[in-house]
């Protein structure tokens, strides 16, 4: 099977949520299941970030999972994925 480019939108619990923290645990998860993942900060309003998440995943994976894994962080309100398309190449 191929590969697919996830973009996944994590939002915090709130203002004080460590994002570093979620960056890093989102990281090896998504390691560990063969994924490669690349990180982006979001400003969303009064002070309040998101964290935009996007990762190669195998294409033979539930995406369900990733989106999983990524609501069992500690701090981690809601994770959805907004977008899904084939790698090329």
């Amino acid at each position: 099977m191929g590969t697919a480019i996830l973009q996944i939108k994590v939002m915090p619990e709130s203002i004080d949520t460590d994002l570093n923290e979620i960056r890093k645990q989102a990281e090896e998860k998504l390691i560990k299941e063969k994924g490669v993942p690349r990180f982006e900060e979001q400003e969303v309003a009064f002070g309040l970030k998101l964290l935009m998440i996007t990762t190669t995943w195998p294409e033979e994976k539930d995406t369900d999972l990733a989106e999983n894994l990524i609501k069992s962080i500690p701090g981690v309100s809601q994770a959805d994925i907004i977008d899904y398309r084939r790698a090329i190449g």
